[in-house]
């Protein structure tokens, strides 16, 4: 059977978040064995599974996506919704839309030290929609 809920999360600033506990809230009773497959609905933000103990992991990801994909380069064309439009895009790009996590004993079956990221690289992005499937 497949179960599909639709869900927003709330406006973050830009950097990393986890959203592991706000994620688990908006979703029904997991079955005993299956899939659960989040896919954020959005261009500038994306969804990750790392590293959920250390803070400076966050901090880390966030150097390293500046460093990679700046902002204010002279090559970048699309900038009609601001200097971090593109920069944005490219860096959701990179890390993905959607993630795909197994499901046992009606839980997430994730290691100890993981847990779900909400990646926004909008200043400005507002609420992020999810749609979670459920497979059993």
């Amino acid at each position: 059977m497949v179960k599909q809920v639709e869900f927003s999360l709330p406006p973050y600033p830009y950097g990393f978040h986890l959203v592991t506990r706000q994620i688990l809230e908006q979703l029904p009773q997991l079955p005993n064995a299956g899939l659960l497959n989040l896919f954020i609905r959005h261009t500038s933000a994306c969804i990750t599974i790392n590293e959920n103990a250390d803070p400076s992991v966050r901090s880390d990801f966030e150097t390293f996506f500046n460093r990679l994909v700046p902002e204010g380069q002279s090559w970048v064309t699309h900038t009609d919704e601001g200097s971090d439009d593109m920069p944005a895009h490219l860096k959701a790009s990179l890390i993905g839309f959607s993630v795909s996590i197994p499901i046992s004993n009606g839980k997430l079956s994730m290691g100890t030290w993981q847990g779900i990221y909400l990646c926004e690289f909008r200043k400005n992005g507002g609420s992020r929609k999810i749609t979670a499937t459920i497979i059993d």
